[in-house]
Formats: C-alpha cells, sequence, structure tokens
C-alpha cells in the first residue's frame, strides 16, 4: 500500500508543473496555466493486467478585456472544447503501452482582431495532438523507465516533441526518487497583424507569403517523494526549463506612448477597439528564457473518509517574473464509493521586464509586450469535483473479440468524474483600474473511465 500511495504521489507532484507547461508551444508566456484548458494526462495509477480507457472532454470559455492582438485592450473571449482519449495496454506484466490522442476546437474573438475583420479563418480553429509512450518495469530493482514522442498541428505552428523518465524505489516503499526530460521542437508560422505585413498598403485581404521561424523548449523535472508517516506523504520537485527562438507571438500588437509614425490600419469601429493615432508594432522578446520553479506536495490522510492534498509552488525566471502558487484540494468520502472534493489554487506574480499596458511602452524599450500572461496579477482558482467510483464498476458491456480462455471481451465503466471551476485574474494595483487584468473564465471537464 506504502509503495502505491508513493507511486501515485511522485506522479501527481510530476503533473502538476507539467500541466502548468503545457501550453508552452502554443503559448510560451503564460505562467499560470490553470486559468486555461489544459491537455489531458494519463491517470497515475494502472491495475497491472488492464487495458484502461479514459475519454475526456469539457467546455472552457473565458472574457477579458485586454488582449495581446489590439496592444493590450479589446476581447480576450475565447472558447474551447478539448475531447481527447488516453489508451493503456499493457504488454506483459512489466511493460505498458500508452497512446493520448485528442483536439482542441476554439473559437477565438481576439485572433480575429489579427486583420481587423470579423470571422476571419482565424476565428475559429483546431489543434490536433497525440502523444505515444512506453514504459518498463523492473520490479526486483525498484525501477521504472519509460520512453515517450509526441506531435501537435495548429494553424500557425508544428510541434514534435521526445521524452523520457526514471524512477528509482527505494526496497521498503518509502521513498522515490523521479526524473523526467522532455523536448520540444517547434515551427511557428509568421502570422503578422496585417497593417504590419510587407507590402500593406491599406487593401490586403489577409493573404500573404508568411515567413516562419523555429522554437525548441527543454524541460527536466527532478522529484523525491517520501513517506513521512502512515497518514502523511510529501514530495519536493523543481522543473527546470530552457527556451529558446522564437518567444514573442507575431500577431501581437504593441502601441507606444511616443511613436511619431502614423497608424497605418484601417479605421476600426464597432466591436474593434477606437484606432489609436500613432503606429504599432510587432511584439518582440528576447530569444532565450530559463525558468526554474519549485514545488512542495504534501498528501495528508486525516480520516478514513477525508483527505487534505496541498501544492505550494515558488517560479522565477529571467524575464524578471516571480510568482507564488498555492492550491489545496479536500476529497471527502461521501459514501464508499462516491467522494466530492472541493479545491481552490491562488496564484500571485510580478510583471517581466518587458511588459507594460497599452501605449505606455517607449520606442526606444530593445524588448515590448502588452501581453497580460506577464503582467503582474493575482488569480484565484474554485471549483468542485466529484467521482463515483463502484468497485465493480457502473456498468459492463461486451465489445468484439476474445481474451485468451476464448471468452468475449467485456468493457466496464469504472469511473466517472465530473469538476467545474470558476477563475478570476485580479491586476495588481501598481496599474490604473483600466489597466488591470480582468480575465475571467469558467471550466467544465469530464473523464469516463473504462477498463478491458
Amino acid at each position: 500500500m506504502k509503495t502505491l500511495l508513493l507511486s501515485f504521489l511522485a506522479l501527481a507532484a510530476l503533473a502538476a508543473p507539467a500541466w502548468a507547461q503545457t501550453g508552452t508551444t502554443q503559448n510560451p508566456n503564460r505562467i499560470d496555466g490553470y486559468g486555461a484548458p489544459v491537455s489531458p494526462t494519463a491517470p497515475a495509477s494502472r491495475p497491472a493486467g488492464e487495458t484502461t480507457i479514459d475519454i475526456i472532454g469539457g467546455y472552457y470559455q473565458q472574457d477579458g478585456s485586454h488582449g495581446a492582438v489590439e496592444g493590450g485592450r479589446g476581447t480576450q473571449q475565447l472558447t474551447d472544447v478539448p475531447p481527447a482519449i488516453i489508451v493503456n495496454v499493457p504488454l506483459d506484466t512489466v511493460s505498458r503501452l500508452s497512446a493520448n490522442l485528442g483536439a482542441d476546437f476554439y473559437a477565438s474573438a481576439s485572433t480575429d482582431r489579427i486583420d481587423f475583420a470579423l470571422s476571419t479563418p482565424s476565428t475559429h480553429d483546431v489543434r490536433y495532438h497525440g502523444d505515444f509512450g512506453y514504459t518498463r518495469e523492473h520490479k526486483y530493482k525498484g525501477t521504472i523507465w519509460g520512453v515517450g514522442a509526441g506531435v501537435s498541428k495548429e494553424y500557425d505552428y508544428f510541434s514534435t516533441n521526445v521524452a523520457g523518465s526514471f524512477a528509482k524505489t527505494s526496497r521498503d516503499g518509502n521513498r522515490q526518487l523521479s526524473l523526467a526530460g522532455q523536448v520540444f521542437f517547434d515551427q511557428v508560422t509568421l502570422i503578422n497583424p496585417i497593417e504590419l505585413r510587407p507590402g500593406y498598403s491599406g487593401n490586403l485581404t489577409g493573404k500573404g507569403n508568411y515567413g516562419s521561424d523555429t522554437r525548441q523548449t527543454y524541460n527536466f523535472t527532478a522529484t523525491y517523494s517520501q513517506v513521512l508517516t502512515k497518514r502523511l506523504q510529501a514530495a519536493v520537485s523543481t522543473e527546470l526549463v530552457s527556451q529558446n527562438g522564437l518567444l514573442s507571438t507575431p500577431f501581437h500588437r504593441v502601441y507606444f506612448r511616443d511613436n511619431t509614425v502614423a497608424n497605418p490600419e484601417p479605421a476600426a469601429g464597432g466591436e474593434f477597439a477606437p484606432r489609436f493615432p500613432t503606429a504599432a508594432r510587432i511584439e518582440n522578446l528576447p530569444r532565450a528564457r530559463f525558468k526554474y520553479p519549485v514545488s512542495l506536495r504534501m498528501n495528508f490522510y486525516a480520516t478514513d473518509l477525508v483527505q487534505v492534498r496541498g501544492f505550494y509552488r515558488f517560479y522565477n525566471d529571467n524575464f524578471g517574473i516571480r510568482a507564488h502558487t498555492l492550491e489545496v484540494e479536500l476529497p471527502v468520502k461521501v459514501t464508499q464509493f462516491f467522494a466530492l472534493y472541493p479545491f481552490y489554487r491562488y496564484h500571485t506574480q510580478t510583471a517581466a521586464t518587458y511588459f507594460a499596458p497599452f501605449a505606455q511602452h517607449s520606442v526606444n524599450d530593445t524588448y515590448y509586450t502588452s501581453d497580460y500572461d506577464l503582467s503582474a496579477f493575482s488569480a484565484n482558482k474554485l471549483g468542485l469535483g466529484l467521482r463515483y467510483s463502484p468497485v465493480y464498476g457502473i456498468t459492463r458491456f461486451r465489445v468484439p473479440g476474445q481474451d485468451g480462455q476464448g471468452r468475449p471481451h467485456v468493457m466496464r465503466l469504472k469511473s466517472l468524474d465530473v469538476r467545474y471551476a470558476n477563475y478570476q485574474q485580479t491586476g495588481s494595483s501598481i496599474y490604473s483600474a483600466a489597466d488591470r487584468a480582468d480575465l475571467k473564465a469558467n471550466i467544465v471537464s469530464f473523464d469516463l473511465g473504462f477498463a478491458l
């Protein structure tokens, strides 16, 4: 039992910072990943001899008034439906294959402002992704190692990644050291705002010869887990992240308080922010970034019915951002098979050195952004989840095929998880009231767990 709890805790400690970085390839500037939809990950514990299938889905909706596409003003409206299926197949008693396949169907009012024309192709899009892995356990040595690879495709980027992991558990099952590394290779299409594209003369349709750029992200995670008592386990981890290449977003505008160049963009009215008299530039950020967060996770089994899960992370990087994140989850068994788990997450961060609100940069600045993911803000996320998992499953049904003894395959719906969360950002008082972050989001998600 201790070994199982320790393995789950170690994997959970690894997963927490990984989720925060899920947007690395799509949005390299998000620090607080918990306000946005995150790619699903396989549940940590898996019975040794079962093939398991998780069908994951949900709905994410956000809005705010500081869209980076219009230079730190305008809508941040976004909806996202991210279905996925995660399959784990045992090859034998010590090795497993896994696959995570899914898509993000999203509609973004903010990217619709790239061309200042509503209902452009950038309004709706789909991101497809697939990740595949292999793990092998050496029970006598107490080691587990794994390798993996993945791919992701969206209208303006293509990404591949490779990963490797290793875990060593002590003979008494009380301690575990886990190491994991992952490398992303991204190809980014340089879609600039319409008026900043070469050859713009006031009548471009939005089609043109886009260039491309690259980005590489290197993640290394180390986690040490310890069973302290029969009721208390702890894990400390660090995730070192190095990014090189294009870290700015080419369709993010930045406006300046002292620019003398007239604005060539078409007059924007209706649902768009009023035209600013001087020209914008494309967001410009350094091409190298190093992140070094450290986190602590603790699980306390207060009673047989109540558990307390706590998480704290300190984050720092060479962009000048320093952040603190605290999360508490309280799973409560209502019945033997039904549990509720309220959760709360608080995040606060300082601004990047290169951030300023709308039209507050100087043209003499070397680097500049008005992306509010890099601003100073605090965020609260409050939610409730429920899990129903009867010991013999919720229902069962036959599927094509037979097992090794010639009996028909029977699929079981083992568990159902449903979660809802409300997320709200509050901008720092160092900005005027009109320039403070005000992003709000609602997230609903579910997980149907099957076993074969």
